[in-house]
């Protein structure tokens, strides 16, 4: 969902090898793009109308959603892309994929990705930049996230360790929690991590801006 100059739309990535745009407010078909591949997700450029659109294809393909005109590719990953999510700022791109990498890219050089961060034992489904453009989480199909801090060049990273398969994973608005959707079905959940506050290392805590300890969870029925 995003904010068009026409109002808020809805961008709708699927399997049928089509990318679909609907009005928000009335639900109705605006404009249809074909491609020859299921497109697996969509994620648009803030600001802007510029998508990175991937699927069943190893390219990563930046396509004015007015046109439907692919303004670039971005070459890089080996199989097939899951996700993808824009940082804040708009000129970061990260595109998780079934080569078990996440890539970085810096769209204004987008001849070679910024940084290609690993998994440790599966596909990237879900790539996430924190609202304050500060983290950006990746998760794999079970088990693992993995947490960057975006200011140190993507260097840095907390990995939380978990049990389940993952659904799917966001930050709050203000980045002061964190949240990872757990589909087994038998530990089905949602976990819950706060961010550490300064305050923390003043009552002896060790600071660290990229942790997200674990919190209550809360059980999904």
């Amino acid at each position: 969902m995003y904010d068009s100059e026409n109002g808020l739309q809805i961008l709708a990535s699927n399997n049928d090898a089509a990318l679909r745009v609907f009005d928000a407010a009335t639900f109705k078909l605006i404009t249809r793009y074909d491609y020859p591949w299921a497109v697996n997700f969509t994620a648009m450029r803030p600001g802007s109308s510029l998508a990175a659109v991937v699927g069943d294809d190893k390219l990563t393909h930046l396509t004015d959603i007015k046109t439907g005109h692919t303004e670039m590719n971005l070459e890089g990953h080996h199989d097939y892309s899951f996700a993808a999510d824009w940082h804040p700022a708009g000129n970061l791109l990260a595109t998780g994929n079934q080569d078990t990498t996440t890539m970085v890219w810096d769209v204004r050089l987008p001849s070679t990705p910024l940084a290609i961060l690993a998994g440790r034992m599966g596909a990237i489904r879900s790539v996430r930049f924190s609202p304050d453009g500060r983290f950006l989480a990746m998760a794999e199909p079970a088990d693992f996230v993995h947490i960057y801090d975006v200011q140190s060049g993507f260097t840095k990273m907390q990995e939380v360790d978990i049990f389940g398969e993952i659904s799917g994973i966001s930050f709050t608005p203000l980045t002061d929690a964190f949240f990872v959707a757990i589909a087994d079905i038998t530990y089905s959940s949602l976990l819950e991590f706060e961010r550490f506050s300064p305050s923390d290392e003043a009552l002896g805590e060790p600071w660290s801006a990229l942790s997200f300890p674990l919190a209550t969870p809360i059980t999904v029925p």
